[in-house]
This record gives structure tokens, C-alpha cells and sequence, in this order.
């Protein structure tokens, strides 16, 4: 039976919900990058580095299963989201994920994309060029046939894991706790510059300026599908782009 339209759970059941949804998902990612964080810290932030698209095993097949397996893991947390909601009577529609729109939900992520992912390789590129920030360490694309369209796979179910949770999810249920949206957006947006620490302090705080400005546009449009092709976009660049031309460009290196 489906729940009513107007079946929203009480204060402490959403409380509960909260805690044990981020538990599982991105507060768990969350306490691992802070914790790795405080390892770089004591180690040296200079030689921290990231590594991109590596390896998960020797074997290409089992390589193949274990990248394969982490995109499954995150497409089923933004399940976990609807299904949540779902239950209390929110369907997807009503958090911005109706039927996809071409001209505002394609054309709305790539500008946000470009807003975004602008800014953030400039800073990047001129931290490298400085000598300052995380060293990001891509690995070969061109070892296996499914390398690439396994990682565009990822940045999709990284979007779709991430927008779902820490905006769909996350802000509706402190928009149901009675939580102002300025805080909301505050807290969504901690969350999100959390779980993005183990890159270092700039990754977080370019990732909670992303999350102000995602969770801002949600607010404002009702709309997720802009903020799940902008976040792909950048992360497919992230993931596949740099490691393509980081041998072309030097200052990449």
C-alpha cells in the first residue's frame, strides 16, 4: 500500500532516518575523509596525493567486477533516497525528478557546469602551477577496452548518489523538521564540503561553494535533473578528461 501524499513521519522517526541514511552513505565518507585528511596533515598536505581511475585489482576482469560493483553501490544509495521518501508519501516528481526536460534540466546543467567547473580548474591549475594543494594522480585510460565508459558510468552514479542524498533526500527531510532553508543549505553544503576533504582543504571548501550554489538552485527550481547532468559533467571531465590531457599539458603534471 502507498503511503498518503501527506504521510509525513514524525520528527524523531525522520531524526532516525537522517542518522542512519548518512551512516551508510556520505556522513560515513565523511568521518573517512577527515580522518585522511588529518593523516595528510600530520604526514605533510604538500605530498598528499589523489589517485583518479586507479587500479582496484592486478586482474582486468575482477578490475572491471570491483569498478563495476562501486558504480551499483552508488546508483543503490540514491535509491535508498527515493525509496525513503517514497514510503512517506514524496514521490520523485515532487523533489525535482519528473520526466527529464531537455531545454531546462540539459541546458541548466551545463550551465552550472560551467559556473562550477570553471572556477574550480582555475583554481586548481593555478595552485599546481604554485607548487600548493593535492596532487591528483590519474592512471592510464587506454589499458583496457571498458576503462572510459565505465568511469563516465561512475560520474554518472557519483551525480546521482550525491544530488539524491545531500539535496533530494537530506533537504527534504530538514525542510519536514522544520529546519529554515538558509540553514538547511548550510548544513547540506558542510556535508557535501565534508566528504570531499580527503582532496584537502580546497576541494572542501570548493565543494561546499558547489553545494550553496546547487542547493540554492533546488530551492529555487524545485528542479534535481540540472544539478545531476552539471555534477556528471564535471566529474566525467574530472575523471576521464584530466588524465587524457594531463600528459599533453604541462602544467596538469
Amino acid at each position: 500500500m502507498t503511503a498518503a501524499p501527506d504521510a509525513t513521519p514524525p520528527p524523531r522517526t525522520l531524526r532516525i532516518e537522517i542518522a542512519v541514511v548518512l551512516a551508510v552513505t556520505f556522513g560515513l565518507s565523511a568521518y573517512t575523509a577527515l580522518v585522511n585528511l588529518a593523516e595528510a596533515v600530520i604526514l605533510g598536505l604538500s605530498g598528499q596525493s589523489v589517485a583518479l581511475n586507479r587500479r582496484r585489482s592486478p586482474i582486468d576482469f575482477i578490475d572491471f567486477l570491483l569498478n563495476l560493483t562501486f558504480v551499483l553501490q552508488l546508483l543503490a544509495w540514491g535509491a535508498l533516497g527515493l525509496y525513503l521518501l517514497w514510503r512517506s508519501g514524496i514521490r520523485p516528481k515532487q523533489i525535482g525528478l519528473g520526466r527529464f526536460r531537455w531545454r531546462p534540466d540539459l541546458l541548466g546543467g551545463l550551465g552550472l557546469a560551467a559556473l562550477i567547473g570553471l572556477p574550480g580548474l582555475g583554481l586548481y591549475v593555478v595552485g599546481r602551477m604554485l607548487g600548493i594543494g593535492v596532487e591528483v594522480v590519474p592512471s592510464t585510460l587506454t589499458d583496457t577496452w571498458w576503462r572510459i565508459p565505465v568511469l563516465l558510468c561512475l560520474a554518472f552514479a557519483n551525480s546521482w548518489a550525491e544530488e539524491i542524498i545531500v539535496v533530494g533526500f537530506l533537504m527534504t527531510r530538514l525542510r519536514q523538521l522544520d529546519v529554515s532553508p538558509t540553514r538547511t543549505l548550510i548544513l547540506a553544503s558542510l556535508l557535501r564540503g565534508a566528504y570531499h576533504l580527503y582532496q584537502g582543504f580546497g576541494a572542501g571548501v570548493g565543494n561546499i561553494v558547489m553545494g550553496l550554489v546547487f542547493g540554492y538552485v533546488w530551492q529555487r527550481t524545485g528542479r534535481l535533473w540540472p544539478l545531476i547532468v552539471a555534477h556528471a559533467l564535471i566529474d566525467a571531465v574530472a575523471f576521464v578528461g584530466y588524465a587524457l590531457l594531463a600528459g599533453r599539458l604541462g602544467w596538469l603534471n
